[in-house]
């Protein structure tokens, strides 16, 4: 599996697509997934999240790697973890979906997230705000449409920088 590389230490924005832009992750029960997932990490002490947002389709975070998750980074343990549970559940839960997953590869059947993972150094204030401006307003927007305020919508950081609230015990201010 191919994850676009990051450094240890430098915070990321960072996108991931399901393939095929599925909206696999519009079920809370797998945007559950990305958050236990994130979770570990961050209590592991492997990351360190500042921002971020689940879409239907789509994940943007904005995070930096702390240590390797034995010999890998976080992230590509991040895609495999989350993969391998959608898998788990859509095996047994769902097993006519997984077909939208397949793909013609010699090491794996199903594929759940696209291979072009996005990362983008951050490295002034203003291009901080801008992406995690970016990341709240996303599920506003127009297209989706998934709550009235960035603050209205759970899968968000928004209302941890609104009004404190950091619901799943994930999240640092980009600015401490």
């Amino acid at each position: 599996m191919q994850y676009s590389s990051m450094q240890i230490g430098v915070p990321y924005f960072y996108t991931a697509t399901i393939l095929n832009w599925q909206k696999l992750l519009k079920s809370d029960k797998y945007k559950g997934i990305i958050i236990s997932s994130l979770q570990h990490l961050v209590a592991q002490q492997k990351i360190k999240v500042f921002a971020f947002v689940i879409m239907p389709n789509h994940i943007h975070l904005i995070w930096t790697m702390l240590a390797k998750n034995g010999k890998e980074m976080p992230n590509a343990s991040f895609m495999k973890y989350t993969g391998h549970r959608f898998l788990e559940d859509l095996s047994l839960n769902h097993p006519n979906v997984l077909s939208y997953f397949e793909v013609e590869s010699a090491n794996r059947k199903y594929h759940f997230w696209q291979r072009n993972s996005l990362p983008i150094a951050l490295y002034s204030p203003a291009i901080w705000q801008q992406k995690i401006d970016y990341i709240h307003n996303n599920p506003i927007v127009e297209k989706w449409n998934l709550a009235d305020l960035p603050e209205n919508y759970r899968y968000s950081s928004a209302k941890f920088y609104e009004h404190g609230i950091d619901e799943f015990g994930i999240l640092s201010h980009w600015q401490d």
